[in-house]
């Protein structure tokens, strides 16, 4: 499983851009514990996380909020930023998380064939979708994300920032589960 290679507490590494209405966030954004993922939907990191990060939203869905933001990382995988834009187009007919989970369900599997059963079977208006895929909103909004990333020291993918602190553990549920835990008690890990 990825980490984000950094080891103990890392009170200088914190998230510079506050989450707002602008963030994908699933949860209560005033939650006690709001965990923030800086990710890229081609890193196979990323795909491998995401159970682990889907299954302690359930566990803790009244205490946490999530936060995907893009980090595409196109010098390493270059369909990144397409993916990114797909979710990123789903998000402007409201379909951002179900979009997300299809995407990282089937990131080495994705070609435009494959983006358009996607659109489709979430009930998307597949011509606005593909309007939507080289629209400058959505542009905006991953080059938005990308650079709040890079402000706030992110080098690799999946980064997590609980309650604004980089989170320099492993990405494992009891891992990453005690440091939530740690942060609803109040005490930063």
């Amino acid at each position: 499983m990825g980490t984000t290679a950094l080891t103990g507490p890392s009170p200088d590494r914190v998230l510079t851009v506050p989450v707002t209405a602008n963030d994908h966030i699933a949860g209560d954004p005033n939650a006690p514990v709001v965990l923030v993922e800086y990710g890229d939907l081609e890193c196979p990191y990323c795909e491998e996380a995401y159970p682990v990060v889907e299954r302690l939203r359930r566990l803790n869905m009244d205490d946490m909020a999530f936060v995907f933001r893009q980090f595409p990382r196109v010098g390493l995988h270059p369909r990144a930023r397409r993916l990114a834009e797909v979710v990123e187009a789903a998000a402007l007919q409201r379909r951002f998380w179900a979009m997300h989970a299809l995407v990282l369900a089937h990131a080495s599997a994705i070609d435009d064939d494959r983006v358009l059963v996607c659109a489709r079977s979430l009930d998307l208006d597949v011509d606005r979708f593909l309007d939507d895929l080289g629209c400058g909103v959505v542009a905006a909004k991953i080059r938005r994300d990308a650079r709040s990333g890079v402000a706030s020291g992110v080098r690799r993918t999946p980064t997590f920032f609980v309650n604004g602190v980089l989170y320099a553990g492993g990405v494992e549920l009891e891992e990453l589960g005690d440091a939530l835990e740690s942060a609803a008690a109040g005490s930063p890990r």
